[in-house]
């Protein structure tokens, strides 16, 4: 059997051109954003859907997944009980965090408190679309993710479904930090859900996203998603991604943070769930003295495959960027992390750091670390590097001399690799979340 996808140039199936039309009847939106979606419809035909002949996906193969499975995002609201499925989740980040908003099914189904949001906009996008649409006629899937970027970018602008905008206006500081969860329950099946972060001169703001399943055993699921982040100058921003989708869910997104002169970004990766992952995460320092700080913590079981392309972009001179990912695998599970460091003519005097570490847990389990550098510029200090090991048997011997099980001390040493990457993130409950998720899928049998 051939290893590669046959290519096709029109939607992949089920996201015909009539089913488009019938998705977008079953929508009330403005005019603008109607066309904007028909754009990236014509992008999407366009597109030739990917093979294992392309750069990008010949570590990831998707031959398996079959989008005529799942079709447009549904209309349809989802039950009390889907709903309830993810109340537990609720409760344990209101408990942390200032307020936050929850979709279901690509469904919105809680929103923030007005009260809790500091001066900040932070609304569902449907809401958006009629209360703010200046910000998303500026920003919404223009200049930071395009559809013209890939076909899964193409295929989510077209069917975005549910998400959210957090606005913050100039001079603003959110002092508490916000969050949203994107659930998809035992009766949904697709979530095209959609961030959109925008940060005016002089704001502030931390934002937590966390994605999960409920109750769905065997039943595909599949999520194409986008992340826009827009930070004016001397903006400072965390956020937090931590991906936890059951291991029958798809999941593909392409995430960019584009952030202005002497603005600050914080941007912590959690990639714990799905069947298969491809994501493409990028920053782009395109304000002198823009700094930016990207932690990854990816922990795979079974025959899950996490493919990771980080991108870190300088365009403007003194500019700094620092990335570590650290990945734990065990089972036949694999990881494919692909680094890359761009430097622009104008960007001198830049400072970019970019490191992967992965720790391999079993004989069957793969590691593919790939770091990039491009360099136009004559005056900067970039480092990369990527190392992939096995638990060290001299260490598990020292433990066992002392009495401890063979199963603690390799947990204890498993703790120890991610220690560094923890330490790095300022917020209490996410580095208690990513610890306790690493624990959990470590003692997974």
């Amino acid at each position: 059997m051939s290893s590669s996808l046959s290519a096709t140039t029109a939607a992949p199936a089920g996201y015909t051109e009539d089913a488009f039309e019938s998705f977008l009847k079953g929508r009330d939106e403005p005019g603008w954003l109607v066309d904007r979606r028909r754009q990236a419809f014509a992008r999407l035909q366009a597109f030739a859907w990917p093979t294992s002949r392309d750069e990008e996906w010949r570590r990831t193969d998707i031959r398996a997944f079959k989008p005529a499975e799942f079709g447009p995002p549904a209309v349809a609201e989802p039950s009390a009980a889907a709903v309830a499925a993810f109340d537990p989740l609720w409760d344990a980040l209101s408990s942390h965090y200032a307020t936050g908003v929850a979709h279901v099914d690509g469904a919105v189904v809680r929103k923030p408190d007005p009260a809790k949001l500091g001066g900040a906009v932070f609304v569902d996008l449907a809401t958006a679309a009629k209360d703010h649409p200046e910000i998303l006629k500026d920003h919404l899937l223009t200049d930071v993710v395009r559809s013209s970027d890939d076909v899964m970018a193409a295929l989510h602008a077209a069917y975005w479904s549910g998400g959210s905008l957090l606005y913050v206006p100039k001079g603003v500081k959110v002092e508490l930090p916000l969050f949203s969860i994107a659930g998809l329950s035992a009766e949904g099946r697709v979530d095209f859900g959609h961030t959109l972060v925008v940060l005016e001169e002089d704001a502030e703001a931390t934002l937590v996203r966390e994605t999960a399943s409920a109750g769905r055993g065997a039943t595909p699921g599949l999520h194409v998603g986008a992340l826009e982040v827009v930070q004016k100058d001397r903006s400072r921003l965390r956020l937090v991604n931590i991906q936890n989708w059951d291991l029958n869910t798809w999941h593909f997104t392409r995430e960019r943070a584009v952030i202005g002169a002497d603005a600050s970004l914080q941007w912590t990766v959690g990639a714990l769930g799905s069947r298969l992952s491809k994501v493409n995460q990028e920053v782009a320092l395109a304000g002198q003295g823009a700094a930016a700080q990207v932690n990854g913590v990816m922990f795979t079981t079974g025959r899950q495959h996490l493919a990771y392309f980080t991108r870190q972009d300088h365009q403007a001179p003194h500019t700094t960027s620092d990335l570590l990912y650290k990945g734990g695998l065990k089972d036949s599970s694999r990881v494919v992390w692909k680094g890359m460091i761009r430097v622009e003519k104008d960007a001198q005097r830049t400072d970019a750091y970019q490191k992967n570490d992965d720790l391999i847990l079993s004989d069957s389990a793969r590691a593919d670390s790939i770091p990039g550098l491009e360099i136009e510029a004559n005056d900067v200090r970039c480092t990369h590097g990527a190392t992939a090991g096995r638990v060290d048997e001299e260490m598990i011997f020292l433990c066992r001399a002392r009495g401890i099980p063979r199963e603690t001390a390799v947990r204890l040493i498993v703790e120890g690799f991610f220690a560094n990457v923890y330490d790095r993130i300022t917020l209490d409950p996410v580095r208690e979340t990513l610890a306790s998720a690493v624990a959990a899928k470590l003692g997974e049998s």
